[in-house]
């Protein structure tokens, strides 16, 4: 008998044969990963694709990579051609003056089977009511699944963003938006994005080599780990460290993909090429 049909009658017949937890535990982390895996973002229930669309490389000023080299229509072909191999995840921000290009993108895309990301850069109340008004316009939708405020950097950050964070917890209760957080650039606002009970998702920066992270690997590591224990999701960036590990790839995803504490990651790729070849290099560092 080889040994794999041994294996396989010896469990059918145990009857009360358990596996241990270390067998448990190497059967899930050898488990293939892909782009289109649908996961859970913490506690929220909301539900998308592995692999985020970004669209902000280099993003600034209302403008990115993305809008620079592929305008309108190619970036609603890019957020497209991702759709409909399984992608529903689209990463996006008021600075990257991305929301007409998910417009777009939405007049062949179903809006409830895509989830939207957006970031903004408020502080009161009444300047989170107009920004969420105004990227409901700018983006054609009724409501927006996850809303970030934009590159924490100040360890304070909640109390200076307090009016803008219930404005969210409002919106939140009323549909207009399903989930909300913070984008951290600094070790100080990462922590206390880790001690906020506000924060439902956290997009922090990762990566094997702490290329453009706020602080050495095993301490932003140690705070992910906190933050998924306590039902927050982390959503990885950065994880080619800004395009300073691009000769690196297949580690930096090796890496993230086996951080059990990172729910899903966004890149910002520029092309169908790009994107073509990072969903076949997922399944192949997972591994």
């Amino acid at each position: 008998m080889k040994r794999r049909e041994f294996v396989k009658y010896t469990v059918a017949t145990a009857g009360t044969l358990t596996l241990s937890p270390l067998t448990k535990l190497v059967a899930t982390e050898c488990k293939k990963k892909y782009a289109n895996d649908i996961v859970t973002l913490g506690n929220t229930g909301i539900r998308v694709s592995r692999l985020a669309m970004g669209t902000g490389t280099h993003g600034f000023n209302r403008r990115s990579n993305q809008t620079d080299k592929l305008g309108l229509k190619g970036v609603a072909d890019l957020l497209q051609v991702a759709y409909e191999q399984g992608i529903n995840f689209w990463d996006s921000a008021d600075v990257y003056g991305t929301h007409p290009h998910l417009k777009e993108a939405l007049k062949r895309v179903p809006r409830e089977k895509v989830v939207i990301l957006t970031k903004t850069h408020a502080t009161t109340s009444p300047e989170m009511e107009a920004d969420l008004d105004r990227f409901r316009k700018e983006i054609g939708t009724d409501y927006l699944d996850i809303v970030l405020l934009h590159l924490m950097r100040d360890p304070q950050w909640p109390g200076i963003k307090q009016g803008a964070m219930e404005a969210l917890v409002k919106a939140r209760e009323e549909g207009i938006v399903r989930a909300h957080g913070v984008s951290c650039h600094t070790l100080g606002a990462l922590e206390a994005a880790a001690n906020s009970d506000w924060v439902q998702v956290d997009l922090a920066r990762i990566n094997p080599e702490g290329a453009q992270m706020d602080a050495s690997v095993p301490t932003v590591v140690s705070i992910l780990k906190k933050m998924n224990r306590d039902g927050k999701s982390v959503i990885g960036m950065k994880i080619f460290g800004g395009g300073r590990l691009s000769g690196q790839v297949d580690a930096c995803l090796k890496y993230v993909l086996g951080l059990n504490c990172v729910d899903a990651f966004t890149v910002g790729q520029e092309n169908q090429s790009e994107l073509n070849d990072l969903i076949k290099r997922i399944p192949k560092a997972s591994i």
